[in-house]
This record gives C-alpha cells, structure tokens and sequence, in this order.
C-alpha cells in the first residue's frame, strides 16, 4: 500500500470520525451536563467510550492532515528546487545550455509580436585552460563567476544570460528592428568590462574574451530566413569561431560567407584525412642555384596536395589545418620518404632541403625516425638539409639543441629558415649548431628597390660572415634581385628567376637532360637513360616560367 493510499484510508477514517462525534456528542453531551448540574441519569458508558474514540480518531486524522500538508509542501520545494537545478548552471546561477534553448524560443516570439528583433551573442574568454593549468581550477572558477557578474550588470532586464559550457557564455536580447548598434553598444561595453583586471584572493589576472553575434534580422530591419532559437546559436557560434580565427578579443556579426568559409575549412579537413590514407600528397622541389656561377646546387621539397575534388593545392592552406588537427607529422614524414627515394637517383652534387614542423621538433623521437628513413631509402644524410624556422626556437630550446646535434653527428646539415622574421638572438645563433642562415623573402623583395641594396640584408650577410655561416637567399624572382646579391658573395639563391616549383618527374626528366641521375641499386633508372649525359644542363634563366 503506498503513501498516497494510506492518506486516502486516514482522511477517511477522520472523516468518519468527525461524523460520528457529532452524531454521539449530540446525545452524550447533554445527558452528561445534566447529570453534573441536575442529578439527571448518567449517560450510556459506551455512548460515551464511543465519543472518546471518536474524539481520539479526529485528533488522529488531524495530525495526518498536518503531516500531510508539510509532507506535501516539502514535495513541492524539492521538484522547485530540481527544477532550477535543471534549468540553471550551479556555479554561476544563470541558465545553462538546455534551457537556454527554450528561453530564447520565448524570448524571440515576444519579441515577434512586439515588431522587435532577437539578438544572441556568444562570449568565450581566451585561452582560458592556462588559468587553469597554472592556477588551477579554484582560480577559474572564480574568473568565470566575476565574468558572469559583469555580463549580468550590463545586460537589460528582460535579456537572458547562460553558461553553455567551460568557460563559453551566452545571452539573448530583444532591440528594435532598425538599431542594431544598440547590441554594437553593449558588446563594447562589455570589452571595457573584460578588459578590467580579475582582482582574486592573492592573485591578479589579466583576460580577454571574443564574441560573436547574430540577429534574426538584418541590419537594415529585414526579417532573416530561418530565424529559430537552434538557427541563431549556430550562426553566433560561427561568428565567434571566425573572432577567434582573426586574432581573438573582437567581435563579429555572422555573415554567410563565414559559413561558407567553415563549411569549405571542414571539407578540407575531411579531405586531408582521406588524403592521407588515398597518398594523394606529393612532395614538389624548387631549385637552388649558386649566385656567383648560376650552377644547380639543390632542391627543396615543398608540399603539395593533388586533391581530386579541389585540384592542386598549395600548403600555405592545408599545412595550417594539417597542424590543427594533429596529423602534420603524419604527412611530412610521408613527403620525406618519398622525397629521399626522389633525391637517392640525384647527383651526389646535389642537396635535399626539408622543412620541419614546429609540431615535429615537440617529438623527442623525431630525429630517430628521421635517421631510420634516411637509412631505410638509403638516402646519405651528407646530403640532407633540414630548415628549422625561428618560432621553434622558443618552445623548448633544450630538446631543439638535443635534436640538432644528434642530426648533425649523423652528418645532417641544419638551416635557421626565414631568418630576421622571429625572434632568434645572436646568441641563439652562437650556441645552437646551425650550418646555414636562410633569408627571408620579404627582405630579399627589398632588393628590387632603386640602388640595389636592402641595409637588412646586407647585415644578414655581414651576420653569417662573422658567424662563419653561408647564406641562402629565399625569393628570387627576378634578374634585379639576383644582381644586387652577386656582390654580397657567395650565397645560394631560390625563387622564380630560376623556375616554379615541380614535380618529382619533372625533376627527373631535367636531371635526366642534364646527365645528372646517378644509378644506384635498386634504382628504377635504365641504361637508356644514363646514356644521356652529354646533353646540356638547360639555363637557369630561361627555364623560369615553364
């Protein structure tokens, strides 16, 4: 029998009770008065045993009532209280992600029957997880109760604030059709409020926040299509993405060609993973020349991606993705690979520069795995240039010094890429075993200037004297450039003077010409083919646009 079946039986009971009391007291009671003020006859005893159990009865049921009715209230502030548990975040109070969703329906059809417009408006603090990593949890948690507090105070009454998850916030608003730089208004506001120092216990910090905002109108008062609570939130989560992408603290409206963009970024994002599995990336090579005598002295490999659905395709697009998604290590040790058994069929003469990922030099056993291709494809290390870019420097300079000697035990040859474009220091230079200093292309470009002369490069050239490092010059591009570096010395130069990058039979058919494929074992080269080695190597120069 359960609880609510057992109140039924004692409301009965009392019920009951009560009826009969008036029934038994009506003929008790007055016998009894009588017989206490006249001498009258007493009253029946079971008439009166009987009143008394009815009068005990009563008093029982009223105290089930009672209990009932505490029972009852008791039920009620708990379902209250689940309920705000459901619909609320417990650390900052305000609404989480599942109600929040059915606060903006109704925020949004109110706002309809006015003639108003809906406004939601995403908020993620920046590179929240190092408050945590480095001051823990607490500290967050703190930082993330004071953003809601100042979030709360800037917002209009009937505005709707949540706590989506981590350190994401989110608020819906009605404004008036027409202006919306009321909404531009209050999310300045609330960059002036973020920009405040988070004053905690014996800590102070520093944070900035990105927003991204969308409308279920437009800014000139037209109502959008698909407009709805579910709709909105994505298009805020897609404006904010794209603040992120642009460099954090700043806000932006969703405009469609964000999505697009996204929509174009998770294709390729699909794309590179396939890519992997299906081998569809090559490694293509650029020419490297000496300055001073015009002789090919090498190549560097650049990545490339034969997608079928997008056609050739450039790194300076996937090689950022590629990194975002973790599988750069992946694909650059694939293009190595390749590129050593490309290069293995190459004069001794002629170098082999590789690129390596910021990523890559994170991994202790990088250079290991590099060493055993090298040994696996039988590619001598001699003849190996590996270019690391000044922004690795600075990550973890004890494992990058670690690696770069352990390469250059073996005989690998090690190159500071993009030199003058970082924040490498002289004595960087003096302690870290570099074999080559590359200059970048912006500074090279400096050369095509009237005169000749580029005081940036000049003092590049005059570093590596001093530093007894040769130099290579990156972006090359035309005959000025090329005649302003000849009296520099001797430097090796790369760029479209000398031919775009190709690929890996293009290569091979120019070597071929050039008799400058070398028979090895296990190489596919014929005996036709190294019959060829009187032809003439063809102008650097005259090879520059195809």
């Amino acid at each position: 029998m359960n609880a609510a079946e057992r109140d039924f039986i004692a409301l009965g009971i009392a019920t009951a009770a009560i009826i009969l009391l008036v029934g038994t007291g009506g003929s008790v009671l007055p016998k009894a008065l009588d017989s206490l003020l006249g001498g009258g006859p007493r009253p029946d005893n079971i008439m009166v045993s009987a009143m008394l159990l009815n009068v005990a009865l009563v008093l029982f049921g009223w105290r089930r009532y009672r209990e009932l009715t505490r029972e009852i209230a008791e039920r009620r502030r708990a379902e209250a209280r689940a309920q705000e548990l459901a619909a609320t975040d417990p650390l900052t109070g305000c609404l989480n992600r599942r109600s929040m969703a059915d606060a903006t329906e109704a925020l949004r059809i109110r706002a309809e029957e006015r003639g108003e417009a809906l406004a939601y408006c995403m908020i993620d603090i920046d590179n929240f997880k190092q408050v945590n990593d480095m001051h823990g949890h607490t500290a967050g948690d703190a930082v993330l109760v004071m953003l809601c507090d100042r979030v709360r105070g800037q917002l209009p009454r009937d505005a709707r604030l949540a706590r989506l998850g981590g350190d994401e916030f989110a608020f819906v608003m009605a404004y008036p059709a027409t202006q919306r730089e009321r909404v531009d208004d209050l999310v300045i506001r609330l960059f002036e409020q973020m920009s405040l120092p988070f004053e905690l216990q014996d800590l102070t910090l520093e944070m900035t926040t990105s927003i991204g905002l969308a409308a279920d109108h437009e800014a000139d008062g037209s109502i959008c299509r698909e407009s709805d609570s579910a709709t909105l939130m994505h298009r805020a989560d897609i404006a904010l993405f794209h603040a992120k992408k642009q460099g954090r603290n700043r806000f932006f409206w969703f405009e469609p060609s964000m999505e697009r963009e996204l929509r174009f970024r998770n294709q390729l994002e699909v794309g590179i993973r396939r890519g992997l599995v299906q081998d569809e990336f090559v490694p293509f090579y650029e020419q490297q020349v000496d300055v001073q005598s015009g002789e090919l002295v090498g190549f560097e490999m650049l990545a490339r991606w034969k997608s079928p659905q997008l056609g050739l395709i450039s790194p300076e697009i996937f090689v950022p993705i590629a990194e975002e998604i973790g599988v750069i290590a992946a694909l650059s040790e694939r293009l190595m690979e390749k590129a050593f058994v490309d290069a293995r069929e190459w004069d001794d003469g002629l170098t082999l520069s590789v690129n390596v990922s910021p990523v890559q030099l994170r991994d202790p056993w990088f250079a290991q795995r590099l060493l055993k291709m090298l040994v696996e494809t039988g590619f001598p290390p001699q003849r190996l240039e590996i270019e690391i870019t000044e922004s690795c420097l600075h990550e973890n300079i004890g494992m990058v010094r670690s690696m770069i000697t352990s390469l250059r035990n073996q005989g690998v040859t090690i190159s500071l890429d993009d030199f003058g474009t970082g924040y490498s220091s002289i004595e960087q230079l003096h302690h870290l075993p570099f074999d080559r200093i590359k200059i970048d292309r912006s500074f090279t470009s400096e050369l095509r200037k009237p005169g000749g002369r580029s005081r940036i490069v000049e003092a590049i050239v005059s570093l590596g004297r001093g530093l007894d490092l040769p130099l290579t010059a990156e972006g090359v591009e035309d005959d000025a450039i090329l005649q302003a570096l000849k009296p520099l010395g001797r430097l090796k130069a790369q760029g479209y003077l000398y031919g775009v990058p190709e690929d890996s039979e293009t290569v091979r058919q120019r070597l071929h010409l050039a008799g400058r494929l070398v028979v090895r074992t296990g190489s596919p080269i014929t005996a036709r083919e190294t019959a060829a080695t009187n032809l003439p190597m063809p102008s650097p120069h005259r090879s520059a646009k195809g």
